[in-house]
């Protein structure tokens, strides 16, 4: 899992970051709102920390900018205002908790794990992207024709589809879609895009998957993906017969 931190208290974001890589997560931290903006918008995070008063950007500016981006990422504010008036404002703008300095660490990390499975139960059963619909639950994409998935396929396009021109690195998509299979090796990221690569040339002549592999992936607008649509090369790897999952 994969959070942002957003403190100008750099003793503080060290230390949270610290705590929370201690605990197996993935941590990248801004010094300010700006910044966090900036990283939302070329990285995908399971949860975001957002200090409200920092620099350039404060945490309240910073949270409107992410969800105007249309970002749905679980956002944890942190400030060491108590009024109410302060709370409301950040909960209008978009946040989904609100957590008040001094705080134990043990607080923030139970407050992640709340928010990344509220996360993770209400994510949409249909995504939709240039055109192409993803059905979740029937493990199906359609535009021009329609396709059945396999479960790991079917895992993999929703990462995509929530992260739309986004790149996302190859361990990045392995941690989440392979995460409950301890034998899995990142080397499957790469069969599986080819996978869907085959699949989304056969329904949709509209979406691809760029990136190469070993590298990141980020799903976009054929006109968007230089020559990198359809299988990259390995036309073995697209056949379809692969008694996948």
């Amino acid at each position: 899992m994969r959070i942002l931190i957003a403190e100008d208290e750099q003793e503080l974001a060290r230390a949270e970051a610290t705590i929370l890589k201690l605990n197996g997560y993935d941590v990248d931290v801004a010094q300010d709102g700006a910044e966090a903006v900036d990283r939302v918008k070329s990285a995908n995070y399971d949860v975001i920390v957002l200090d409200v008063m920092m620099p350039r950007v404060d945490g309240i500016e910073a949270l409107r900018q992410i969800r105007g981006m249309g970002v749905t990422t679980p956002v944890i504010m942190l400030t060491a205002k108590a009024e109410v008036d302060d709370r409301v404002t950040g909960l209008d703008a978009g946040a989904d908790d609100y957590l008040t300095k001094p705080f134990a660490m043990k607080e923030l990390l139970a407050r992640i794990r709340s928010q990344a499975r509220r996360a993770t139960s209400f994510t949409p059963t249909q995504l939709n992207f240039a055109g192409l619909t993803l059905d979740v639950s029937e493990q199906q994409i359609s535009s021009e024709n329609t396709m059945r998935l396999s479960a790991r396929e079917t895992k993999l396009l929703e990462l995509l589809m929530l992260n739309p021109d986004k790149e996302l690195s190859t361990q990045t998509i392995f941690e989440h879609v392979w995460a409950d299979d301890p034998q899995a090796t990142s080397e499957l990221v790469y069969v599986y895009v080819s996978y869907l690569r085959s699949k989304l040339a056969a329904v949709s002549g509209s979406v691809a998957i760029a990136g190469e592999r070993g590298g990141s992936y980020r799903l976009v607008q054929t006109d968007d993906a230089s020559g990198t649509s359809g299988a990259d090369g390995d036309g073995a790897l697209s056949s379809g017969k692969d008694g996948r999952s």
